[in-house]
């Protein structure tokens, strides 16, 4: 999912204490002691990267991406110099995911839909069909008599849940149809308007297969446009580069310089978007 943070700079206030002693199997899991914290932070060595780079996940893993060639040294003073850049944004991440409640789908909590906030209103009326409508600012859930006469109350929030997920599903074809072919032209390496569906996923806002085919998550649907328009252009660019090369963050720039603010925002609502 695009929702992480990368390194850019950062200076370090406390002396920060290193040691690694847990390993896994895609990485070596390394531990830094930044004050009172204590900080564990991922190796990963591939062969196509071409520098460091320090990603921040929103559940606080911290992975370093570096060459093979890399030596230790280099990787351990390198996250030392940005011990206080990581330690902030770790906090960050966990503060935003402690202010994030589990929707309890009742009138009153907010919902999103293309970066604008809606109270969740639900309604009971036998006379309708049970849907769905953005009406006079709110998100209406409308429920017929039978549903809401459920004797376990967990039962009537899962059917407004539901209902949102189908309306959020169906909201997403119609705009991520939209975007893609307003940003096509940009990407004039592509032949063709590629394909896609859509998957609801937990840790990636979309993805591209080998053959050019695109996932997009219908939580996306929930950001605003440009937004929406920086996934597809980052999923796009791998037809042309199928990884994270230098290349591939030279395309992207190349389509759409503001990116990183872009994705920066995104990132910022990434937990309350994927809260259900």
């Amino acid at each position: 999912m695009a929702s992480r943070l990368e390194h850019t700079t950062a200076n370090n206030d406390q002396q920060p204490i290193e040691d690694r002693r847990l390993t896994k199997a895609y990485g070596l899991l390394h531990h830094l002691h930044y004050g009172q914290d204590k900080i564990s932070y991922e190796v990963i060595r591939k062969d196509k990267s071409r520098k460091l780079r320090i990603k921040v996940h929103p559940d606080q893993r911290v992975v370093v991406t570096v060459p093979m060639q890399v030596t230790d040294e280099f990787i351990h003073n390198s996250v030392k110099k940005r011990a206080r850049w990581i330690w902030q944004h770790v906090q960050d991440f966990a503060k935003q995911k402690s202010d994030v409640l589990p929707r309890r789908y009742v009138s009153g909590e907010t919902q999103f839909y293309l970066g604008r906030r809606y109270v969740l209103k639900v309604i009971i009326d036998p006379e309708q069909v049970a849907g769905v409508k953005l009406i006079r600012g709110k998100l209406t859930v409308t429920l017929t008599h039978d549903d809401s006469n459920a004797s376990d109350g967990s039962n009537r929030a899962t059917k407004i849940k539901s209902l949102l997920d189908g309306w959020y599903q169906t909201k997403a074809k119609t705009i991520f149809a939209e975007r893609l072919a307003a940003v096509l032209p940009q990407a004039n390496w592509v032949n063709g308007s590629p394909t896609f569906k859509i998957l609801s996923m937990k840790k990636q806002w979309g993805s591209c297969s080998t053959q050019g085919n695109l996932v997009l998550n219908p939580h996306l649907v929930k950001a605003p446009k440009e937004c929406i328009d920086y996934v597809i252009l980052h999923e796009l660019c791998h037809i042309a580069e199928y990884n994270h090369s230098d290349r591939f963050w030279r395309l992207l720039t190349q389509v759409m310089p503001h990116w990183r603010e872009v994705k920066t925002q995104l990132d910022s609502m990434a937990e309350l978007y994927l809260n259900e």
